[in-house]
């Protein structure tokens, strides 16, 4: 049944996610796309630029969505979507929840241990491979385009990548202009 599989595969993303909602994307284009085969990695690509779009955390709004739009491909109404949408948010967040309320007090009582400050030390690379993960698995034909295939969408979507990047990086540009900016351009051109 897709609720229970919904249930478990994301309260095992939850448990096993380390570094936000970005390092968590790799793990849930994993289990939805290439595992589960609930979605095209078209529709993944949309659910990440809408998760990005949307306010609240990055990794619960495509858990989000990803369970709505696995339930609405299992052949469930859309009340039953909604119902997979809101089990998708509480299942990846219900055992870190846990988790965090069993362990602050101890790590607030022992933040300058060597134990724990080797796990964190241990952490750090572990979570900037993941949202190294997450970052090229973005970098796909699927948002890109194929050069092979329309050079101009390719050329034009790299030139749109590095705006928004200069934008943000060198002029420091508000995320949210530039998020909008980038709509904008996209509305227009394609």
């Amino acid at each position: 049944m897709i609720f229970l599989e919904l249930f478990y595969v994301f309260s095992k993303i939850g448990i096993f996610n380390f570094g936000g909602g970005y390092a968590m994307l790799s793990l849930i284009q994993d289990e939805v796309v290439n595992k589960h085969h609930w979605m095209t990695i078209n529709e993944f690509t949309d659910i990440v630029a809408i998760s990005q779009s949307t306010p609240g955390p990055i990794g619960i709004n495509c858990a989000t969505y990803t369970g709505y739009t696995a339930v609405i491909h299992a052949g469930y109404p859309t009340w039953a979507a909604v119902l997979g949408a809101v089990l998708a948010s509480l299942s990846v967040i219900w055992l870190p929840f846990i988790l965090m309320i069993s362990v602050s007090k101890y790590l607030i009582k022992h933040h300058d241990s060597k134990i724990v400050t080797s796990v964190f030390a241990t952490l750090r690379p572990v979570i900037v491979g993941l949202i190294a993960a997450a970052a090229i698995m973005l970098m796909s034909k699927e948002n890109f385009g194929d050069p092979s295939e329309s050079p101009f969408v390719f050329v034009l979507s790299i030139v749109i990548f590095l705006f928004a990047f200069v934008g943000t990086r060198l002029f420091k540009v508000h995320p949210i202009i530039m998020i909008l900016l980038c709509g904008l351009a996209g509305l227009l051109i394609y």
